[in-house]
């Protein structure tokens, strides 16, 4: 018997965040998704037991600058696809530059250096994969879910969708509801 799961990412890293800062008696505050203000200095000890503590969950901490920079990046991108609710009317460049209040261009170049492929790809890349959790799991219509992720059209969706999985939403959504069947 399979059981399928719906989470919240965010919630998710908060969580295990909150649960290992508190049982090593950390005073905190979340700042951000990813982001953790310590209220008093940390022992060299303390960020160890922290560091071994998420290591559990495949969470590191990140030191470096730049790589900081990319992952708010990253954290930045997930949030605008997955809380596209918000109906963000501007473009991503400004959105990125006014949420991380540095010049797209910088941005854009810091991250291809570092990830070595472009922010665009990237949200291409979520939004792929925003799609399918939708097909997973709000049994939405392509129509709703293109919407939903401000394509232009269910056709341009379409092609992002097979250029990046190699098959279209509507083949998607057939596998899935076969494996459903299959499993029922």
């Amino acid at each position: 018997m399979k059981i399928f799961v719906k989470f919240n990412f965010n919630k998710v890293c908060s969580a295990v965040l909150t649960e290992q800062l508190n049982k090593l008696g950390l005073k905190y505050n979340i700042a951000n998704f990813g982001e953790v203000d310590f209220l008093e200095p940390l022992s060299s000890e303390q960020k160890k037991m922290f560091s071994e503590a998420l290591d559990a969950y495949d969470i590191e901490i990140v030191e470096d600058q730049k790589t900081i920079l990319v992952q708010k990046i990253k954290d930045t991108i997930i949030d605008m696809i997955y809380n596209l609710d918000t109906e963000i009317q501007t473009k991503s460049s400004v959105y990125l530059s006014e949420k991380l209040e540095h010049s797209y261009h910088y941005l854009a170049s810091l991250f291809s250096e570092v990830t070595y492929t472009s922010i665009e790809n990237f949200i291409i890349l979520q939004k792929i994969e925003y799609t399918k959790h939708l097909i997973l799991n709000e049994n939405l219509s392509l129509t709703e879910i293109a919407f939903k992720l401000n394509y232009s059209s269910v056709a341009h969706l379409s092609t992002q969708f097979k250029n990046t999985t190699g098959i279209t939403p509507s083949a998607f959504q057939r596998i899935i509801a076969k494996r459903k069947l299959l499993n029922n």
